[in-house]
């Protein structure tokens, strides 16, 4: 009798977590695929390099390690936040997440050279820290995403919340992006 009840546990266990409900939290665990939404006026620039140009090293884990100045234009007039990612998709373990920042304030035209915006909350990035992390890739030419999101609402993610999180949270309330790129090799 004691082994027929545990047998039967372990079956209902099974199929909940083999069924439905274990798809469900795997799909859960993975990142979105978020849709880019790009009507060509909302644009991100760098006075310290072009896009698809080389990323100086003072910006990089080579240098002093900050982040590089960033110049925003033609966010949508609804907009109530702004939400900025840069990663390395070249990364050999699989994308590498340096910078996550949101409810940036939508107005803003600039983020300065080694600063945070006013109010704006810093995400974990791969590094571990609520912080900017420079390129600093182990060989070969690796290509930066500075993503830049529009967003329709602000969110109250903690900071130690890491991508998946904020790209799930950001999902259906983008209104607009933009992508800058830089290059980094050692």
């Amino acid at each position: 009798m004691k082994n027929s009840l545990i047998i039967i546990i372990i079956l209902m266990i099974l199929t909940l977590f083999g069924g439905g409900l274990g798809f469900y939290f795997w799909q859960k665990s993975k990142s979105p695929q978020l849709e880019p939404k790009l009507n060509g006026n909302m644009k991100l620039f760098s006075s310290a390099f072009e896009n698809n140009q080389s990323i100086p090293s003072k910006y990089t884990c080579d240098g002093q390690d900050i982040n590089p100045p960033l110049e925003i234009s033609g966010v949508p007039e609804n907009a109530q936040s702004l939400v900025l990612i840069i990663d390395d998709p070249d990364a050999p373990m699989g994308t590498w997440d340096h910078w996550l920042v949101w409810n940036i304030n939508h107005s803003l035209t600039s983020i300065g050279e080694n600063s945070v915006p006013k109010g704006a909350v810093q995400g974990k990035n791969s590094f571990g820290k609520q912080a900017y992390g420079g390129p600093c890739p182990p060989s070969g030419v690796h290509h930066y995403h500075f993503k830049l999101y529009a967003l329709d609402t602000k969110f109250e993610l903690d900071s130690s919340s890491e991508k998946r999180a904020l790209e799930f949270a950001i999902q259906d309330h983008i209104l607009d992006q933009t992508e800058l790129i830089g290059l980094y090799q050692r």
